[in-house]
C-alpha cells in the first residue's frame, strides 16, 4: 500500500469500525515513529506529521546545528546545515525528511504490531461507548457459534454472549438462528467489551410488553413489576393512570393478539397479567387469583402475610409445584404463608387452648389476650411487657408473671414431648410413621405452603381429586394466555 493511500484507508476503517479518524491517525503516527526508532536508534529526535492535504504521513529527523559535531545522530555541522538552510545558525534545529521505504522489514513489522494493537484498543473503546448507554435495551442478533454451553451472538459491529444460565430452558438454537435478547450488562475487559445478554431476566418480559402495547410506551399504562420462571410461567403487574383504560385489557389486546406475540417470543411461556393495587393485601389477593382469599394476616415488621383460603382453593392458590404462590411472592415482594381454613381454625383453637391451660389465666383473661393479638402461649412468651401493660387490669408485675408462666409452659410441653418420643417402642414408631404417611397421603393438600421471597418452600399437592379439579378449573390468573389460545381476550 502506498503512503498516498492512507487517507482513503483511514476514512474507510473509521466508517466501518466506528473509530474516530484522529484516533487512527495517531495510531499510524506512533507506528511510524516506532519503526523509525528501530531503524535509526532510540536517541534520535523523530517527529511524524500527517499531511491532510495529500493524505501522507511524513517522518522528519531533527538535528541541532553545531560547530563541532560530537554526536552524529543528534547534531549536524554548520557547513552541512547551511546546505539545507542558508540562514541557519549554531544552535538551530534542522529537520530532514526521511524516506520511509528504507526502514526495512523489522521496522515495518514493528509498525504493524503497533497499528494492530492501537486498532484493537480503539475498536474496544468505540464498542464499549456505543453499548454502555444501551444497557437495559432489547437487541436482535444472529447466533454465530457455541462456546461450551454459551451462545456467541453477532450484534453487527461486535459480539455478545448469551450465557447458559441466561437462556430459557428447552430452547434450542442453531448457527444462523435469529435471537432476541436483553442487554443485561456491558463489561470493559482487556480482551474487548463483554456484552452480556439475557432471555430470562424479568426486564426482558417488561421490554417485550413495552414494544407490543402502545399504551405503555405512551405512559398511560405502567408496569409495576414482573416475576418469571423462564419458559414456564410469569406474572406481570400493570396499572393505568386513566380510569377509562383497563390496563389488563390493554396488555391482552384484541383476541389476545398483543400478549400472544409476547408468548410466541418466549416460546409458549404462560403469562398472568395482574392488576396492581396500592394496598399490599389487595395486591397479594390479585396475584394469587383465581384463588379466593378468606382473610390476610399482615406482619409489617417481617414483611410477611399469612393468607387463609377455603379448603377447595388451596391447590389453586399454591399452584403446580408451588409455582403460583412462589411467583406471587416474587411479584409482591412479600413473604407468603398460604393455609387452608380448616387448618387455620384448628391452629387457632389449639392456640386458644394453650392460653387457657396457663396457670392463673381464666377464660375471660384468655379472651382479652386473644382479642389483643396474643393467639397462643408461644406468642405470649415472646410478648413485651410494654405491650401487655396496655391491657386493662394487667400491671408490670402481672405482665412479667404471664410471660414467665408462658415460657415455663412451653418448656414443660417440650419435655413431655421429648419423654414420649424416648419412651415410644421402635415398632410403635414404625407403625406411627406408616400411619402418618398414609394420613399425609390421604390428606394431600391440607399442609400449608410457605414461600419466602420466591424460594420454593411450598410443595405442590395437586394429586388425585385435586389434580382433576385443577385440570377442570385451571390455575390461570385472570389474564393468563397460553400459546395458541384465542380465548384469552377476556379480562
Amino acid at each position: 500500500m502506498l503512503i498516498s493511500d492512507i487517507k482513503r484507508v483511514v476514512d474507510q476503517v473509521s466508517r466501518e469500525k466506528g473509530i474516530d479518524r484522529e484516533v487512527l491517525i495517531n495510531a499510524l503516527q506512533e507506528a511510524l515513529e516506532s519503526a523509525a526508532r528501530k531503524k535509526l536508534g532510540a536517541k534520535v529526535d523523530i517527529e511524524v506529521q500527517y499531511n491532510e492535504e495529500v493524505g501522507e504521513l511524513e517522518v522528519f529527523q531533527f538535528k541541532d546545528v553545531a560547530e563541532v559535531v560530537t554526536e552524529e545522530d543528534l547534531q549536524i555541522g554548520l557547513e552541512e546545515g547551511r546546505k539545507l538552510d542558508p540562514d541557519c545558525q549554531v544552535g538551530d534545529s534542522l529537520g530532514t525528511k526521511i524516506d520511509t521505504s528504507t526502514f526495512g522489514r523489522i521496522a515495518a513489522q514493528s509498525a504493524k504490531q503497533v497499528i494492530i494493537q492501537k486498532m484493537k484498543d480503539a475498536e474496544r473503546d468505540a464498542v464499549y461507548a456505543s453499548f454502555i448507554d444501551r444497557k437495559g435495551e432489547v437487541i436482535n442478533g444472529i447466533v454465530q457459534r457455541f462456546d461450551r454451553n454459551d451462545l456467541v451472538v453477532n450484534l453487527g459491529h461486535t459480539e455478545g454472549i448469551l450465557p447458559y444460565k441466561e437462556q430459557v430452558p428447552r430452547e434450542n438454537y442453531r448457527r444462523g438462528d435469529r435471537v432476541r435478547a436483553y442487554i443485561h450488562d456491558v463489561l470493559y475487559e482487556t480482551r474487548g467489551p463483554q456484552i452480556i445478554l439475557s432471555r430470562t431476566h424479568p426486564n426482558f418480559l417488561i421490554n417485550l410488553f413495552q414494544t407490543e402495547v402502545p399504551e405503555i410506551s405512551e405512559g398511560i399504562v405502567s408496569i409495576m413489576g414482573a416475576a418469571r420462571e423462564p419458559g414456564v410461567r410469569a406474572k406481570i403487574a400493570v396499572t393505568s393512570n386513566d380510569s377509562d383504560i383497563d390496563p389488563v385489557g390493554a396488555c391482552v389486546g384484541m383476541k389476545g393478539s398483543r400478549v400472544q406475540n409476547v408468548v410466541q417470543e418466549l416460546k409458549g411461556e404462560k403469562i398472568d397479567i395482574i392488576s396492581y393495587h396500592i394496598d399490599s393485601a389487595k395486591f397479594v389477593c390479585n396475584a394469587l387469583a383465581p384463588a379466593e382469599i378468606s382473610r390476610v394476616i399482615i406482619d409489617e415488621q417481617n414483611r410477611s402475610m399469612e393468607v387463609i383460603v377455603p379448603d377447595e382453593f388451596l391447590s389453586i392458590a399454591i399452584g403446580k409445584k408451588g409455582q403460583n404462590v412462589r411467583l406471587a411472592s416474587k411479584l409482591t415482594k412479600w413473604h407468603l404463608d398460604v393455609t387452608s381454613e380448616s387448618r387455620y381454625s384448628a391452629a387457632m383453637q389449639d392456640g386458644y387452648n394453650s392460653l387457657t391451660a396457663l396457670s392463673g389465666v381464666g377464660i375471660s383473661l384468655a379472651d382479652v389476650l386473644y382479642e389483643k393479638g396474643f393467639y397462643s402461649a408461644e406468642e405470649l412468651s415472646h410478648a413485651a411487657i410494654e405491650d401487655l401493660v396496655q391491657i386493662r387490669g394487667i400491671g408490670q408485675e402481672k405482665a412479667k408473671k404471664l410471660i414467665e408462666t408462658a415460657e415455663d409452659y412451653l418448656v414443660n410441653i417440650e419435655k413431655i414431648e421429648a419423654a414420649s418420643i424416648e419412651a415410644e417402642p421402635d415398632d410403635a414408631k414404625d407403625a406411627d410413621t406408616g400411619e402418618t404417611a398414609e394420613k399425609d397421603t390421604a390428606e394431600g393438600e391440607d399442609a400449608p405452603a410457605r414461600v419466602e421471597s420466591g424460594e420454593a418452600d411450598a410443595e405442590d399437592s395437586d394429586t388425585g381429586e385435586a389434580a382433576e379439579k385443577d385440570a377442570a378449573e385451571g390455575e390461570d390468573a385472570p389474564a393468563r394466555i397460553e400459546s395458541g389460545e384465542d380465548d384469552a381476550a377476556g379480562k
